[in-house]
């Protein structure tokens, strides 16, 4: 384990900034409603021994199907994204590359004998990403911000958005200052003529430790060029989602957390169901699914998420996307969709 995994909480002057904005009270980031991590007090040995007799398919028997592209070959004029599995994915519109929480050191946790990712779900390596002009980090947990890689990754970023507070771990861990901005809710900026993001409310928590909620947690919306993009990020359900896309008026797609669930943490994790809910008050065109396929974060099958989540899709008549991992997909073109999850 190498300690300087855990980061560092804001400090000084960032400390002070963030004391003075109105989501931070009594000492912590609050969400916009009252959330609770265990709202039936759930005891420990109670989540342990859930943890413990947890079903054998709540990983894959075998290797998840995935592909391997050129990801610097990519030059579609509409929005292209590739999927790296769970909430890690690369946007590439007109040679302008954003990627999204990007974990590729193999695991989802602060030592390397928990968390580890599913077979076939990390083909890519870091080596295989090109110069990155944007990276966007959701928020500070280790399935979203893996410090392998960015100490791999930031030489080769030109900038970085995140949430308020958690450049105290970039900073901590080597990236420049002046790469960095943060943003706290409803707060934006324009980053060319074509990309405009603007950071929005999530239901969720932050902490690298057992100390939570120093740091925001965020969702993020993209506008680029004429299209709309909702970065979801972690969240539970609640009435966000109709406000932002009240305020966005709809979008073209929407990356939502599918997976990851429990009935002992309802308010900080979606339901599948509660993600056609999401997706539905947002009025996006299409949802990508995300935060499922590739760690174990729940006692959930590892494929149920999915299964639920299309079984109520066709209910709500919504259109969705899911791609094997490290393939293509180019928003608004055509797509032979496989439930290749079936096995």
């Amino acid at each position: 384990m190498n300690f300087k995994t855990f980061g560092k909480l804001p400090s000084e002057d960032r400390l002070q900034k963030i004391e003075q904005v109105d989501n931070y009270r009594e000492g912590e980031f609050k969400n916009v409603e009252t959330t609770s991590l265990n709202p039936d007090n759930v005891s420990t040995f109670k989540m342990l021994r859930a943890f413990y007799n947890k079903p054998k398919d709540v990983k894959p028997d075998r290797e998840i199907p995935n592909k391997k592209i050129d990801l610097s070959s990519i030059e579609a004029e509409k929005p292209t994204i590739v999927w790296f599995g769970h909430s890690s994915y690369l946007i590439t519109h007109n040679n302008f590359k954003i990627l999204v929480d990007p974990v590729f050191s193999g695991n989802a946790s602060p030592v390397n004998i928990f968390g580890k990712s599913f077979s076939g779900a990390d083909n890519y390596e870091v080596e295989d990403l090109p110069e990155i002009d944007l990276l966007i980090l959701t928020h500070d947990h280790y399935d979203h911000l893996d410090f392998p890689t960015i100490e791999k990754l930031h030489a080769k970023t030109k900038k970085i958005i995140t949430s308020l507070g958690v450049a105290s771990h970039l900073e901590y861990w080597g990236v420049f200052p002046n790469k960095i901005t943060e943003l706290n809710w409803w707060e934006y900026i324009t980053i060319n003529k074509n990309l405009k993001i603007t950071a929005t409310p999530a239901r969720h928590f932050s902490g690298r430790g057992f100390t939570r909620a120093k740091t925001l947690w965020s969702s993020f919306v993209l506008e680029l060029d004429r299209y709309k993009i909702f970065i979801g990020a972690d969240s539970g359900y609640d009435d966000q989602f109709k406000r932002i896309g009240a305020h966005f008026k709809g979008f073209d797609i929407a990356f939502l957390e599918c997976g990851q669930y429990s009935a002992h943490w309802p308010q900080i994790h979606m339901f599948p169901e509660e993600t056609v809910k999401a997706a539905k008050d947002l009025d996006t065109k299409i949802v990508f699914p995300v935060h499922w396929a590739k760690f174990m974060l729940s006692t959930h099958p590892w494929n149920q998420s999915i299964k639920r989540f299309i079984k109520e899709a066709a209910v709500q008549e919504q259109e969705y996307i899911a791609p094997i991992i490290g393939e293509s997909y180019v928003l608004g073109e055509n797509y032979m969709q496989t439930n290749w999850w079936d096995f």
